[in-house]
């Protein structure tokens, strides 16, 4: 069997990001296994899923389609098994994982993870069950503090347009949805989440104008568009 350093070799060739191996007991598994969270950010991931198939046949969930494609061939070629976070339900707890793989991952005001090299932009699109630990793999990660502690404006809880992200009560999900289903929301439809581009973190690894429309536009439940995803 490759090894998982080897594993890590081909996410990242097809353009996803490896974001840390961790020790869970996934539902419905028996005992702890250790795995391999799958994040994705950034130009790289942006331009392979443009060249996918998936991206114009029209056929609903392109992202999601493509990503179980992608994933699920490199798991096949490493005799290997993965999960996604939009298997279900019930719903695998990708937020938990992704604190247990990278301990610089903390929760921001906005609800959301944020982490000092990609801010609040990281998606996390699978977990690859492993047999054996990468090189170098340290089970108890020394945590990190969190770079909001040193964010003294917090412009991330302003930026929204109808306050969908509050500190005490959670986001706001539906006011977020109805808010894009709107008139008068372009700005957040084209450009992507007003918070996100708010945050001081991540700026290398924001999505280009067409697939932060895509992710948009799939949330609010709203049609593509042809050229979603396609720079």
């Amino acid at each position: 069997m490759p090894s998982p350093d080897t594993l890590e070799t081909d996410i990242r060739a097809a353009g996803f990001l490896p974001l840390g191996h961790f020790v869970a007991c996934p539902g419905g598994e028996t005992g702890e296994r250790r795995m391999l969270l799958v994040g994705s950010a950034g130009e790289a991931f942006a331009r392979r899923f443009k060249e996918s198939p998936e991206r114009t046949d029209r056929l609903g969930h392109p992202l999601d389609r493509w990503t179980r494609r992608v994933l699920g061939n490199i798991a096949v070629a490493h005799g290997s098994r993965v999960i996604f976070p939009f298997d279900g339900p019930p719903w695998h707890p990708f937020q938990q994982w992704a604190r247990l793989a990278d301990p610089h991952f903390h929760p921001s005001p906005t609800g959301l993870l944020v982490h000092p090299i990609y801010g609040l932009w990281i998606g996390l699109r699978g977990a690859f069950f492993l047999d054996t630990a990468p090189e170098n793999a340290v089970d108890v990660p020394i945590q990190s503090e969190s770079p909001c502690m040193s964010c003294i404006d917090q412009p991330c809880l302003t930026a929204c347009p109808v306050d969908a992200f509050d500190p005490v009560h959670g986001y706001d999900a539906t006011t977020c949805r109805s808010h894009l289903a709107s008139d008068d929301t372009r700005t957040c439809v084209e450009d992507g989440c007003l918070a996100r581009h708010a945050c001081p973190h991540g700026h290398a690894f924001r999505p280009p104008p067409s697939m932060a429309r895509l992710h948009m536009r799939a949330f609010a439940r709203l049609p593509q568009q042809e050229d979603d995803g396609e720079n």
